[in-house]
């Protein structure tokens, strides 16, 4: 069974030979999943500017903030200067990598989409304010950024894409960021467009969302995510979160970047894999494993070692 088709076998709940795993940034060349970005949010020398324009703030080796926002008003919208979704640049390296790395499941990078794009023009603050009290200009700001990532997801196929990575995060720690009915009534159906889109094209939707988002899984499911992609596990009743959405959606998860993977021993590790696998993996497939490396928040090469050893024991009978 090849990589990629081990992939798609969890999407479908069809069978696969073993849990797939999903390195994200280290040991990509044992990773089933592999992530190539086509937006370019991390350019120049020291990887500080966004091709639209924001400068990155850093402390440490994480993604850093936005120094500043870009939109300070809204007649700063006028003079935005969108990025060119048709610069072939942005998919120069794609076909080198895939002969490097041979038959994986390729993911179109967006890297941080929709929501979250939209913020770091405006500032995170402002943007909630105004989609109260201004909602016509979020709503082109909206469209802006949406409709550019629409034009990158139609060239995929051609590229030799199999899904497309959306990142928009949308929890805090035990809430959504906004209410669920200004998410549906606002946002829903802008991702159905998306979605609709990227299946017309042939390619799966991989939807990732740190923070907890329980109250619009039903939604993501419904308006087409194949993969959702939640970051933080710990956050979860897991037991419950199988009973409720296993068998509907493959989920990717890691060993929580909070708790276990970080302090945790092997035992403890292996143990939280072993529940993701009995509660979300239990379908035929359903369960994806994700290991990114994490130095900067502590993760050490040994408990690194541990995840990626865990998710790989993962067999189906």
């Amino acid at each position: 069974m090849t990589e990629k088709e081990r992939v798609k076998r969890a999407i479908l709940m069809d069978g696969p030979d073993c849990v797939p795993l999903f390195l994200f940034n280290k040991d990509i060349e044992q990773s089933d999943i592999v992530i190539l970005e086509v937006v370019k949010h991390f350019m120049g020398e020291k990887r500080d500017y966004s091709e639209w324009g924001f400068q990155w703030e850093r402390y440490d080796d994480t993604m850093g903030q936005p120094k500043g926002s870009i939109i300070k008003t809204w007649d700063d919208l006028e003079k935005l200067k969108i990025p060119d979704p048709f610069d072939t640049r942005r998919f120069a390296g794609v076909k080198d990598a895939m002969l490097k790395y041979g038959e994986k499941y390729y993911l179109a990078s967006l890297a941080l989409t929709g929501f979250t794009v939209m913020t770091f023009l405006r500032g995170f603050s402002d943007i909630l304010v105004d989609i109260y009290i201004d909602r016509e200009k979020v709503d082109k700001l909206a469209d802006i950024v949406f409709g550019f990532e629409e034009k990158i997801i139609g060239q995929l196929r051609e590229y030799g894409f199999d899904g497309v990575a959306f990142f928009d995060d949308w929890g805090t720690q035990g809430n959504l960021i906004i209410s669920p009915q200004l998410w549906r009534e606002f946002f829903k159906p802008r991702y159905k467009k998306q979605f609709d889109l990227t299946h017309s094209c042939g390619l799966d939707v991989y939807f990732h969302s740190c923070g907890y988002i329980k109250e619009i899984i039903p939604d993501l499911i419904e308006v087409g995510v194949d993969i959702l992609n939640i970051s933080q596990p710990n956050l979860y009743d897991i037991k419950e979160l199988g009973k409720e959405f296993g068998g509907k959606v493959c989920f990717c998860c890691p060993v929580s970047y909070q708790t276990t993977s970080i302090t945790g021993t092997r035992e403890d590790i292996y143990s939280d894999i072993a529940l993701l696998f009995e509660n979300l993996g239990c379908y035929n497939g359903g369960l994806i494993g994700y290991v990114e490396e994490y130095k900067s928040i502590g993760l050490s090469d040994e408990n690194y070692r541990h995840c990626v050893e865990g998710f790989r024991s993962l067999k189906y009978k």
